[in-house]
């Protein structure tokens, strides 16, 4: 079966930095667009950062644009999120998310991960 393990998650400072990974296994992630989520406020988590491809295209929340990076290296079944500028808006719970379609929602997604913490203190 297919399984997303996200790491990585922690306590930075407000202006800090994290690394988060999304390790895939049980298929080839090349076959799969990849995504970041976080729980957001309501019950629908909330797009962060897309990854099409391994070299492809990207894509990110407006709430993100210009302070994070999302990237996949395929060879290692590996999605990253680099979190540059952290704000203390940005404290949730991150998910990895994989699907074959587009993943600007929720509802698009078939596999998630468990999700890591990442906390931001001011």
């Amino acid at each position: 079966q297919v399984q997303l393990i996200e790491s990585g998650g922690g306590l930075v400072q407000a202006g800090g930095s994290l690394r988060l990974s999304c390790a895939f296994s049980g298929r080839a992630a090349s076959l799969y667009a990849m995504a970041w989520f976080r729980r957001g406020p309501g019950e629908e988590r909330v797009f962060v950062a897309q990854a099409s491809w391994s070299g492809g295209g990207t894509s990110y929340a407006d709430s993100v644009k210009g302070r994070f990076t999302v990237s996949r290296d395929d060879t290692k079944n590996t999605m990253y999120l680099q979190m540059d500028s952290l704000k203390s808006e940005d404290t949730d719970v991150y998910y990895c998310a994989a699907g074959v379609g587009g993943l600007t929602w929720e509802r698009d997604v078939e596999y998630w991960g468990q999700g890591t913490q990442v906390t931001v203190s001011s």
